[in-house]
């Protein structure tokens, strides 16, 4: 089994229920195709550095699984058709990093940053 690193950017019109919906659809590819989701991050609305599909903005859900190729085949043929989504990321990784959470906005960071 190879591992990826996989990043979803949905509409910024997306409802929270929208993006919990999109969550479960994709983990339930991935488990279908003898897949396993090790992690699921949401990383919120953020800033895209150019217009997608005419949003400034996109909500950000990012996955680490473990799974083959033809896991990520199937889940990328189903996401390129999805009309919730603009963009989508996969990344074989060698190992995962599951301490980190790069997006979170606790206090200890902002402390950090000034």
């Amino acid at each position: 089994m190879n591992l990826y690193e996989h990043t979803i950017i949905a509409r910024q019109d997306a409802s929270p229920n929208d993006i919990k919906q999109l969550i479960e659809k994709y983990s339930k590819i991935v488990e279908k195709n003898d897949g396993e989701i090790i992690k699921t991050e949401n990383w919120g609305i953020l800033n895209l550095s150019y217009f997608i599909k005419k949003n400034k903005k996109g909500s950000y859900i990012h996955f680490k699984i473990k799974c083959n190729g033809k896991t990520i085949n199937e889940l990328e043929k189903n996401e390129s058709i999805d009309k919730k989504l603009l963009r989508y990321l996969t990344v074989k990784v060698k190992e995962f990093d599951l301490d980190s959470n790069y997006f979170s906005k606790n206090e200890e960071t902002k402390k950090n940053n000034k």
